[in-house]
């Protein structure tokens, strides 16, 4: 593995984070899913398999497609506005939500969906070539991916382009922290603030997901925003909300940005009705109310949702019309013009210029 290889890449690779059983099993320690196997299974998220008494990863360099997009559909909008990202992903996931958005990639169990590749260098030069700041790592869950994905993001950081993980967080103590190591940026999917909502529509737990956060936040210097997708009488009510907009303030701290998202009827909640403006724009009140300094809405057009206020005076900082920067008033050192407030995030001294453009792409392995 790694950026430097030569000759032909293989796609199934040997992983670390595993241990055996004395039942003869093989359990996978890389998040908290812990899934036990014999020989010839795969684990629930399909691309980590046991082969010859240890976990392997069968979907390494393989991915199902590459595309440019703008940073802030990440959603990122602290992390170098304005630029673009290389983004990618692969197959499966290690979560199982019935409200999944791209569901076509992280439920898919077909290697073919995995129709490109590239090799860790191969991207990185990609991501150079195309002038994008970063690499993200995206539209499945890049901790089932771990190896591949620090191995990208190594060869990266020799060429200074940034890496992003857009994560739903549950991943173990151990690999988390070699994974971390790693990274610039990350955009955690806090799916909902209940135990519930957590085993009823993904099958997984929500206490791993705020160690991550906490790991993030407080340990490392990875820049953090979250995303919540508000699904209609599941995790949309004042009092979620609250304690959810609570726990981000006092056990992160206000500088974290929030973006509170639209569900739209998807793999298996299509009887769901699709969520109510008015209801993302509640939720980034009741955020606000609580503290936070930048609560954002998505998946709707809300100018006042995108604008980023100053925590100091409240004057609009940066506006944005969906994933295009309407106006920046920053200063060279990220402070308000007005106030001099600092504001949280990785700013350059001027804004990308991308916009909201979506460029798929190709690459050679």
């Amino acid at each position: 593995m790694g950026g430097g290889m030569t000759g032909p890449m293989q796609s199934t690779v040997p992983t670390k984070y595993w241990h055996q059983l004395d039942d003869g099993r093989v359990q996978c320690d890389l998040c908290p899913r812990a899934c036990k196997l014999r020989e010839g299974q795969r684990g629930l998220c399909f691309v980590r398999a046991r082969e010859h008494d240890a976990i392997v990863l069968t979907t390494y360099g393989r991915s199902s497609g590459f595309c440019i997009d703008p940073i802030e559909k990440k959603p990122l909008n602290h992390f170098l506005p304005g630029t673009p990202v290389l983004s990618f992903g692969t197959a499966g996931c290690n979560l199982a939500c019935r409200f999944c958005q791209n569901w076509d990639i992280s439920k898919s169990r077909e290697t073919d969906t995995l129709a490109d590749s590239a090799t860790p260098e191969a991207l990185a030069a990609a991501a150079e070539r195309y002038r994008c700041r970063s690499v993200a790592f995206t539209y499945n869950d890049p901790v089932i991916f771990h190896e591949y994905a620090v191995d990208v993001a190594q060869s990266c950081r020799a060429r200074g382009v940034k890496t992003v993980a857009v994560t739903a967080g549950y991943v173990c103590a151990e690999p988390r922290v070699e994974f971390y190591r790693h990274m610039d940026a990350a955009n955690v999917d806090l799916k909902g603030f209940s135990e519930r909502f957590y085993r009823d529509l993904c099958a997984g737990e929500l206490a791993p997901v705020l160690d991550t956060l906490r790991y993030i936040r407080h340990e490392t210097d990875v820049w953090l925003e979250i995303t919540t997708l508000l699904i209609p009488g599941w995790n949309d009510g004042d009092a979620e909300l609250d304690a959810l907009t609570q726990w981000v303030a006092s056990e992160l701290g206000p500088e974290v940005p929030v973006h509170f998202t639209a569900f739209h009827p998807d793999w298996r909640m299509l009887e769901t009705p699709a969520t109510p403006a008015s209801t993302l724009t509640r939720a980034r009140q009741i955020g606000c109310a609580n503290g936070l300094h930048y609560v954002y809405t998505g998946n709707v057009r809300d100018l006042a949702g995108g604008t980023t206020v100053c925590p100091g005076c409240g004057g609009t900082l940066i506006a944005r019309d969906g994933y295009t920067l309407t106006a920046w008033r920053l200063t060279d050192r990220a402070t308000c013009p007005d106030c001099g407030a600092p504001v949280a995030g990785v700013f350059e001294p001027v804004p990308g210029t991308w916009g909201a453009r979506r460029a798929p792409v190709r690459l050679a392995s």
